[in-house]
């Protein structure tokens, strides 16, 4: 079979992998549950990718993110669920349905005004199915979402019914208040409060970076990226002297670190 420019073709690619008998055993021993995992971590990888700005790894990563597409749709056809142009059909359908200012006569919005209909029609399209109705402000976000991003969605839906800081510098007060609260139950020796402090302070951050308009997970992978740059040049900086880190002192270290980082902003 050649490789092909046509969705079909990965589809017929998909549906030979597993093919009873003939495909691949790995592939046919998957289901929805056991491929959710690189679901997310695809998503994860085009996100880096967009991140370092490498346009020839995003194609390769939005490439493994529309395998996993092909994959769901093909298991959900053996089980005669729906198939992939069904996927095509119902998104096509929500797309046009959503921007009635681009399909529809509801001309010469403003981005907040779209904003704002989007909302609008998904909260009628969620009414419009009472069997999968579920109530609440909070109601409908999904329990899969990386913790960061679910944090954000939480309090963006408490948000919109009142449920809100109104000042930026409030939230901060908030985070110093947390980490202060951390110290206490640091003292206190008890392992399950400090884990809960842990996460009352990483929620009160995310709710921080969404007031400054900033998306936390974007936030934190720059740090990361950050970090590995500078532990790079450290372990450069010492192999250079015939060390390893685990062969230099914490202050040495601590020095490269801190000359990586006045070089960075140089």
């Amino acid at each position: 079979m050649k490789s092909s420019r046509e969705i079909s073709g990965l589809i017929e690619i998909m549906a030979a992998l597993r093919a009873p008998g003939s495909g691949c055993p790995w592939d046919l021993q998957q289901t929805f549950e056991t491929i959710v995992p690189y679901t997310i971590e695809e998503a994860h990888e085009v996100a880096e990718a967009i991140e370092r700005k490498d346009f020839d790894d995003l194609k390769d990563e939005l490439g493994d993110l529309l395998l996993q597409v092909v994959f769901h749709a093909r298991m959900a056809q053996e089980q005669k669920l729906f198939g992939f142009d069904d996927v095509v059909e119902a998104i096509t359908a929500k797309l046009i349905r959503r921007h009635p200012h681009v399909f529809g006569d509801q001309k010469n919005l403003s981005a907040e005004q779209v904003k704002e209909l989007w909302h609008a029609i998904k909260a009628q399209e969620k009414a419009a199915r009472p069997d999968k109705q579920q109530h609440g402000a909070l109601a409908g976000i999904p329990g899969g979402l990386a913790v960061l991003i679910r944090a954000l969605k939480l309090q963006q839906n408490a948000g919109k019914v009142g449920f809100d800081w109104n000042d930026p510098l409030a939230v901060l007060a908030k985070i110093r208040e947390e980490t202060e609260e951390i110290a206490v139950a640091i003292k206190g020796g008890d392992k399950d409060e400090v884990r809960g402090e842990i996460g009352d302070l990483l929620f009160a951050v995310v709710n921080l970076a969404r007031h400054m308009d900033i998306e936390p997970e974007g936030a934190l992978r720059g740090t990361n990226a950050k970090f590995e740059r500078r532990f790079a040049s450290i372990e450069a900086a010492l192999a250079a002297q015939g060390k390893r880190p685990q062969d230099a002192t914490p202050k040495e270290m601590d020095d490269l670190w801190n000359a990586a980082k006045a070089a960075e902003r140089r």
